[in-house]
């Protein structure tokens, strides 16, 4: 087996040893085997959507590789799974959100598929609405600059979301003061089915830091030394007190938007292929292979070990109780009111005295 001092200096300009290059292919495997399982599992009826991450996961780990567990904080999207792992989040935590059961930390069943969140470990969970998140990054960015608490939070999106007014206006308010947020737009060349040719007048999203008072910095999100560089940099900057930046990384979308969506009716054969030869997972690799990181018998026990966790946490998942229906409306604003209008709910001062809906009286 390659020992640190047998190996090429792969990865040393960036302080990065042995045990963590192994360490960021075996997240890359695990959640590469993790996203695999899921569409079996909803090709056979089991769960009930799935939205890949597939060819995202380099870029994934190697940004946000950096970050200090427990302490900053994550903004993710539904296409983050590698960069919850490499957060910290357990891969049974995240196939339990798939089999909606009553225990998912995210949500305890009541989110689709793809809105993680752990509150203890710092994980935001997200909205449907696309780029909100953006907004909430920026905010915890704000608290976290007032509180001075050194934390920094990396939140992210795809290229379509990067078109909303809610990516602009945080970018902005971010710009304006400083904060310590990073802004990870992960651009696969299409929003759903609209190339990004028809999404943006410019080529690249990084090009927009500059009118916001930032870094745009575009990165090769196969390269997974590269991205974790420049997200580095990004984290140590925004930890500086330096304020944001934002980075695009180029990544390949290897599946189809989700599993409601049939990819080949807009892409053609040619492009297909092209995204499958930018696959992260090969790259990586090879180049750990190259680099004498990577034998042979490391390899075939990280392959094992994706195999024990992925069926580990599909068995333990599908083993949890589904949620209590009792329970739907618990952690919402308000429980709704009775249907019914004889129910003792209405009958209330508020809304049978002056000014109520059942008076004949009351304000405009």
């Amino acid at each position: 087996m390659a020992t640190d001092a047998a190996t090429t200096q792969l990865g040393a300009d960036l302080g990065l040893t042995r045990a963590d290059l192994i360490e960021m292919y075996r997240l890359i495997a695990i959640t590469r085997a993790i996203d695999e399982r899921m569409w079996i599992l909803n090709r056979a009826g089991k769960i009930p959507f799935v939205i890949s991450g597939q060819g995202h996961e380099g870029a994934q780990v190697g940004l946000a590789y950096s970050l200090r567990k427990g302490h900053d904080w994550m903004v993710p999207y539904y296409r983050s799974v590698a960069s919850l792992i490499t957060f910290g989040m357990h891969p049974r935590e995240i196939m339990i959100a798939q089999f909606a059961k009553g225990v998912d930390p995210s949500s305890g069943g009541r989110q689709m598929p793809g809105h993680y969140g752990v509150k203890d470990r710092n994980i935001l969970s997200v909205s449907s609405p696309v780029t909100t998140q953006v907004l909430h990054a920026t905010g915890i960015a704000l608290a976290a600059k007032l509180r001075k608490t050194d934390q920094v939070a990396i939140t992210y999106t795809g290229e379509g979301s990067s078109n909303q007014g809610d990516f602009f206006e945080a970018l902005n308010f971010a710009g304006i003061h400083k904060l310590p947020v990073v802004f990870v737009v992960e651009n696969n060349g299409y929003a759903i089915s609209v190339p990004m040719s028809m999404q943006s007048s410019v080529p690249d999203i990084a090009m927009r830091g500059e009118g916001f008072g930032m870094p745009g910095v575009i990165v090769d999100g196969a390269d997974v030394l590269d991205c974790y560089r420049t997200g580095k940099e990004a984290i140590d900057r925004a930890r500086r007190g330096d304020g944001p930046t934002l980075i695009e990384a180029k990544v390949t979308r290897m599946t189809a938007h989700s599993s409601d969506d049939q990819q080949t009716k807009y892409r053609t054969a040619e492009d297909l292929q092209a995204g499958q030869e930018r696959d992260p997972l090969p790259r990586f690799r090879e180049e750990l292979r190259q680099a004498g990181v990577l034998d042979e018998a490391t390899e075939a026990k990280l392959l094992a070990e994706s195999k024990v966790v992925v069926e580990d946490a599909t068995d333990w998942a599908e083993s949890q109780s589904d949620p209590d229906p009792a329970t739907a409306q618990r952690h919402v604003y308000a429980d709704a009111p009775p249907a019914r209008m004889d129910d003792p709910f209405w009958q209330t001062e508020r809304f049978i005295g002056d000014g109520g809906p059942t008076s004949r009286g009351g304000a405009s």
